[in-house]
C-alpha cells in the first residue's frame, strides 16, 4: 500500500506564508512526477504546481512568482512554499504523485487526503 500524508495547512492573513509538505510512504519502487492541486468550494480541482523527478517545476499562472514547489527524493517528499497568499488561494490542497510500487508495475497516480488552506483577514 502507498500513502500520501499532507501537513502544513492552516488559517493565515493575506500576504502571509505557509509551507505544505507531503510525504509518500509504503511500498514504493520509484516516484515520477509529484504535484499539488487545489479545490475551492463550488469549483473544480485545478493544478497548482508540479515537479518532475529531475526537479523541473511547472506552475499555474495564478501562482507564478508566489509559490515554489520542491522535492526531496531521499525522503519521498514534496513541498509547496506559498508566499504572498491571497484570499483566492483559499482551498483544500491535495498532494499527487505518480508512483511505481514494484518493478513489475507501471506508474499509478496516488492522492493525499487534502489539507485546508484559508486566507482571510
Amino acid at each position: 500500500q502507498v500513502q500520501l500524508v499532507e501537513s502544513g495547512g492552516g488559517l493565515v492573513q493575506p500576504g502571509e506564508s505557509l509551507r505544505l509538505s507531503c510525504a509518500a510512504s509504503g511500498s514504493i519502487f520509484s516516484i515520477n512526477a509529484m504535484g499539488w492541486y487545489r479545490q475551492a468550494p463550488g469549483k473544480e480541482r485545478e493544478l497548482v504546481a508540479a515537479i518532475t523527478s529531475g526537479g523541473t517545476p511547472n506552475y499555474a499562472d495564478s501562482v507564478k512568482g508566489r509559490f515554489t514547489i520542491s522535492r526531496d527524493n531521499a525522503k519521498n517528499t514534496v513541498y509547496l512554499q506559498m508566499n504572498s497568499l491571497k484570499p483566492e488561494d483559499t482551498a483544500v490542497y491535495y498532494c499527487n504523485a505518480d508512483i511505481r510500487s514494484s518493478w513489475r508495475r507501471g506508474y499509478s497516480p496516488y492522492w493525499g487526503q487534502g489539507t485546508q488552506v484559508t486566507v482571510s483577514s
